[in-house]
């Protein structure tokens, strides 16, 4: 099976958590963090960097590595790794994504995650408690 690499930006703002909605393929209107694949030769921060630019025209700072999931879709295994990151420069602006929403603790799980983002709520819910 297929291997595709990919990072998460899990943008905290405060006590709230930016999440973005697919606009586009099979996942189209599940909601996910925003990222994207890593291409040949970047390191995965670098990869947060530029596809944040990329899909939400954005400048951010990349934190501490939370988590790598390991899932299983049934054509491709993605290996994600997710990172805390911080707005360090523009405004959020969807430019692939259909919808966007901050989201608290108490309101993460009411959307409708792609099954790989799942595996993170639990630890962003965990961490979000802590501070």
């Amino acid at each position: 099976m297929k291997t595709v690499r990919v990072v998460a930006a899990v943008i905290r703002e405060k006590d709230k958590i930016f999440a973005t909605a697919r606009g586009y393929g099979e996942f189209k209107g599940q909601w996910e963090f925003p990222g994207g694949k890593i291409e040949p030769g970047e390191t995965p921060q670098e990869a947060s960097k530029r596809e944040i630019k990329e899909e939400l025209a954005t400048e951010i700072e990349v934190g501490e590595l939370i988590h790598t999931i390991e899932y299983d879709y049934p054509t491709f295994h993605l290996s994600m790794d997710c990172f805390w990151c911080s707005v360090k420069k523009g405004t959020l602006t969807l430019l692939e994504a259909e919808a966007a929403k901050w989201l608290t603790k108490d309101s993460l799980r009411s959307v409708q995650w792609l099954p790989a983002d799942l595996e993170l709520i639990d630890r962003i819910e965990r961490a979000m408690t802590e501070k």
